[in-house]
């Protein structure tokens, strides 16, 4: 199983037809498990490349929460859940890859690696997403992130730059709704603060 086996992104059809998929899933049907892969695979690999922002790495981490998933579904007890948690795989595979990079740093030129994707990301395109993932933007974010806890900034990206409900976190980190919104109202008053970005995503496209 590789994301290359999956067919590419399907339109979500009703709840009921979701879970008819996921309990074939559940019961072995690869089919029905690349369907639902297809469903969401893109939301994963940007939520994975908004934190890493290197898209081989990223390709290859949702990969891995593929086969992680696939490995693993039969272990679902709601599939309502399934899009959480998918996420909350996605989630910690990100964790690990940072906790790797860190070990790493004591090994390897780590700033010289990370120019390197910098670059990568700097390349033009024609997709006006991508015109957000350039130097000086993710230098405000991370600037902006630097001033929140790690639960802050998972919550914050999670809601904002995936586009997961308060629900769907709260699963996904497996904390309580009362938890994750907390953590967003500090996440978000700190945002606030940082003028610089805000004037920047205020100011739109020149």
């Amino acid at each position: 199983m590789t994301v290359a086996d999956c067919p590419g992104t399907l339109k979500t059809d009703t709840p009921d037809e979701m879970l008819v998929m996921v309990e074939r899933a559940r019961e072995g049907h690869r089919s029905s498990f690349e369907q639902l892969i297809g469903i969401f695979q893109d939301e994963i690999f940007h939520m994975i490349f908004y934190r890493i922002r290197s898209r081989s790495d990223a390709e290859d981490l949702t990969q891995d929460v593929c086969l992680r998933a696939y490995k693993n579904i039969h272990r679902l007890k709601n599939g309502d859940r399934f899009r959480s948690w998918l996420f909350g795989i996605a989630v910690n595979l990100v964790h690990d890859f940072h906790r790797k990079r860190q070990f790493l740093r004591f090994f390897t030129d780590f700033h010289e690696e990370i120019n390197r994707d910098e670059q990568k990301t700097e390349k033009t395109s024609d997709n006006p997403a991508d015109r957000l993932l350039n130097k000086e933007f993710w230098s405000h974010v991370s600037n902006m992130s630097s001033k929140l806890c790690r639960m802050e900034k998972e919550v914050f990206f999670l809601r904002f730059m995936d586009h997961l409900s308060i629900k769907e976190i709260s699963q996904a980190l497996n904390k309580s709704e009362s938890t994750v919104k907390t953590h967003l109202y500090r996440a978000l008053k700190k945002f606030k603060e940082d003028d610089a970005l805000i004037e920047m995503l205020q100011g739109g496209e020149e």
